[in-house]
């Protein structure tokens, strides 16, 4: 035997044919990111891209000063906002509970039929953005706040109910266990066994979907479903940059203030 025979084998953290699997998986990427642009793009006009940032400097140019007067008109059109993410956050509460109940687990009751009617529920309202909710409304009953509030109701239902659900069937099992051996029939059971321990979570995720629906139902106004996105999409409609300006920084200020409302609740009530 050779003393070069005699040698270990070089170790390698990779073999030669799992190092050419990774470069072609590589090659293959990117080849379907360059494919997948080409067909992104292939529509763009290119010299519009590149006018975008002098548009945009053009328009913030436009933004200021704001139009402080314009601030009057703001207000019962905020206050339509607020309802309808406050009203439809409630509607969509009492519609998540008994979906939620439903679907878990160890609550449902039964687990062939209702939970998974249940689970399509929820997966069906996450699915559909709160604007083609919307949308759909305004077409079914017409424009206006009833639209607004039905569309948030109808989005809040898989988030309320989701978050819901995997809470109850994370409830302490030997309290609903204690509460049976009591001979406490099922109503008794959910009354307190169940209820008392997934409270505090319902109204975190009640909150919770409050500040968020406080977003959404700024923009909801741009589908003709009240609200202040009506006067948004009017001020940009007839290009008046300086109200759209007032618009946003009343926007913003409105989450702001909803986020601080929603920490303080957090705090003293859960």
């Amino acid at each position: 035997m050779t003393h070069a025979a005699s040698l270990p084998a070089t170790w390698s953290y990779r073999s030669r044919t799992v190092r050419l699997a990774l470069w072609a998986g590589w090659l293959a990427l990117v080849a379907l990111f360059v494919w997948c642009w080409q067909i992104m793009t292939q529509t763009t006009i290119w010299a519009f891209v590149l006018d975008a940032p002098r548009q945009a400097a053009d328009i913030g140019a436009r933004m200021v000063p704001p139009k402080w007067g314009y601030l009057p008109e703001l207000m019962l059109p905020l206050w339509d906002t607020l309802n309808i993410a406050t009203l439809g956050t409630m509607g969509g509460v009492i519609l998540a509970v008994p979906v939620a109940l439903m679907a878990a687990r160890n609550t449902t009751p039964s687990a062939t039929i209702l939970r998974p009617i249940a689970l399509f529920i929820i997966v069906a309202s996450r699915s559909i953005n709160s604007l083609i909710w919307a949308l759909l409304l305004v077409t079914i009953i017409g424009p206006g706040l009833l639209a607004g509030i039905i569309a948030i109701a109808l989005r809040s239902i898989g988030f309320i109910g989701k978050l819901f659900y995997e809470a109850i069937e994370e409830t302490d099992p030997t309290q609903i266990e204690a509460i049976e051996a009591t001979g406490a029939g099922p109503v008794q059971v959910l009354t307190y066994g169940v209820v008392p321990q997934v409270m505090p979570t319902l109204w975190g995720i009640s909150v919770f979907r409050w500040d968020i629906n406080i977003r959404e139902s700024t923009i909801l106004g741009l589908v003709g479903a009240g609200g202040i996105g009506l006067k948004l999409n009017a001020s940009m409609a007839v290009l008046a940059w300086d109200q759209v300006t007032v618009i946003l920084l009343l926007i913003l200020g409105t989450v702001i203030a909803s986020e601080w409302v929603a920490a303080w609740v957090r705090r003293t009530i859960i």
